[in-house]
Formats: structure tokens, C-alpha cells, sequence
């Protein structure tokens, strides 16, 4: 083998390391954005949990407190 074809083969050599250290370099930039995203969204959903979870508490009082009202003053005449 030659020395031009030896040169040949490690230019072509270095150009795939360094495009798969520009992918490697990328890809960790995604995942670490994707983890930031992902982060800021469980913390929504346990406070989407927490209001659900208070309007579903309230729904039940409101509920037991009309059935309360029921039980004192029965229903107008034109039921």
C-alpha cells in the first residue's frame, strides 16, 4: 500500500469519527432536552393530580350536602 492511499484511508477514517462524534455530541444535547421536557411535565401532572383530586373532593361534598337538602324540604309539588 502506498503512503497517498494510507493518507486516503485515514482522512476517510477521521471524517467518520468525527461525524459520528457530531452525531454522539447532538444526540446527548436531545436526550438532555427531552429530560429537562419530560421533568416539567410529571410536575404538571401531579398538579393536575392534586386539583382533580380537590374538585373531586368538592364534588362529593357538594353531592352530600343536596342530599341533605332532600332529606329536610322535599321536592316542589310540580315533580
Amino acid at each position: 500500500m502506498t503512503n497517498d492511499n494510507q493518507n486516503k484511508e485515514i482522512n476517510i477514517l477521521e471524517d467518520r469519527i468525527n461525524a459520528l462524534e457530531s452525531r454522539n455530541i447532538f444526540q446527548d444535547d436531545v436526550i438532555e432536552q427531552l429530560s429537562e421536557e419530560l421533568a416539567v411535565h410529571q410536575a404538571q401532572i401531579v398538579e393536575l393530580k392534586e386539583q382533580i383530586q380537590l374538585v373531586a373532593n368538592r364534588l362529593k361534598d357538594a353531592g352530600s350536602m343536596s342530599s341533605d337538602k332532600n332529606d329536610i324540604e322535599p321536592p316542589p309539588p310540580h315533580y
